[in-house]
């Protein structure tokens, strides 16, 4: 009797590990996958415990970032991937490229659900635009960062990190283009910025502002992005390992009509941060006058739009309210194959 039931309690036992065994197979199963790609930045920064500058941006690994946040595994199943490890200031078009091909060629994999960019705030903005324009899902991509590094007294980064996952899961963030979620707010590509050298709230979207939130891992979305982007982008990089060079020249007060000329000896467009709307010296209306590269015109300044009527030179092109830094990005791209200058004026309204 003893033995029989000796073998009930076991087959029992057994009967009760292939259950769990099953049950958490099912919710591996539920769980969506997100690539995570890793690029460096302040997030894997280390420094002096506690402190928030004086750190070296790059330090961590993907792995060591995911296993900072335990959480992730029941938002998520996680694939990590290290494109680079680096201050998102030497980020480049190389890699930019380098993430586009990536995303684009994983998001063919029915098993992805999203993806999520771990970067330097710097130029964070840059490179979500970029990709904004070039892949080709419209599965979540959603950048993140942070403002303190790992070692620092409240780091931000872990929250940020955890929020994107959440982003990148959500069937709210299917088809709005890549994503910034940074403190709790979600913002579009196009429009995102950084605005403080220091504070944890300095990804902001001046006058557009964000376009939803996220709260204890719920998704929130308000708005949807109504420029072209990814699945509507015309721009192909599939072929493309490098970008035409667009140099940014900043106008103030005596700025040197020949450092305007040298760039544009050496670039294939310019973009011009201008004064107010756009505007500069008669010194430089001269020089661009007798320019054959694509100009663009911006406005160093944070909000408000360029338009054709605010153009000094009729061989230039108007930004709209791009920012210097995307500006040059869309025209690098524009310049990728044969464009018009009325082309030009074409995309810079319709991106």
């Amino acid at each position: 009797m003893k033995r029989i039931i000796t073998m009930l309690l076991c087959l029992m036992m057994a009967r009760s590990l292939l259950s769990a065994a099953a049950e958490e197979a099912t919710v591996s199963q539920s769980k969506p996958k997100i690539v995570v790609l890793a690029t460096g930045g302040t997030i894997a920064g280390v420094g002096e415990e506690g402190k928030t500058a004086g750190y070296k941006p790059g330090s961590l690994t993907a792995e060591e970032l995911l296993s900072a946040v335990p959480q992730l595994s029941d938002v998520a199943d996680i694939e990590a991937i290290q494109v680079c490890n680096v201050n998102s200031d030497d980020m480049t078009a190389e890699v930019w490229l380098t993430l586009a091909h990536t995303i684009n060629e994983m998001a063919a994999n029915p098993d992805v659900k999203g993806f999520v960019v771990t970067h330097g705030t710097d130029t964070m903005e840059e490179t979500a635009y970029f990709l904004n324009l070039t892949v080709r899902t419209d599965k979540p991509v959603v950048l993140t960062g942070s403002m303190r590094p790992a070692t620092s007294i409240s780091a931000d980064g872990p929250m940020n990190l955890y929020e994107s996952v959440c982003v990148a899961a959500s069937d709210e963030a299917v088809g709005q283009g890549v994503l910034i979620v940074f403190s709790d707010r979600i913002y579009a590509a196009r429009s995102v910025t950084k605005t403080s050298t220091y504070s944890v709230m300095a990804i902001a979207a001046g006058e557009t502002g964000s376009i939803g939130v996220v709260r204890d891992g719920a998704v929130f979305l308000y708005e949807s992005p109504s420029k072209e982007h990814t699945m509507g982008s015309e721009f192909d990089v599939s072929g493309l390992e490098k970008l035409p060079k667009v140099s940014i020249l900043y106008f103030s007060v005596d700025a040197d009509p020949e450092l305007l000329a040298f760039a544009a000896e050496h670039s294939d467009g310019l973009v011009i941060a201008g004064a107010g709307a756009g505007e500069f010296s008669e010194k430089w209306i001269e020089i661009i006058n007798g320019l054959t590269i694509p100009v663009v015109i911006s406005s160093r300044i944070d909000d408000g739009v360029i338009t054709k009527d605010n153009l000094l030179c009729q061989n230039t092109v108007a930004a709209n309210n791009l920012s210097p830094q995307k500006a040059a990005i869309l025209l690098r791209l524009a310049l990728t194959g044969e464009v018009s200058q009325e082309r030009l004026e074409e995309l810079f309204l319709q991106y």
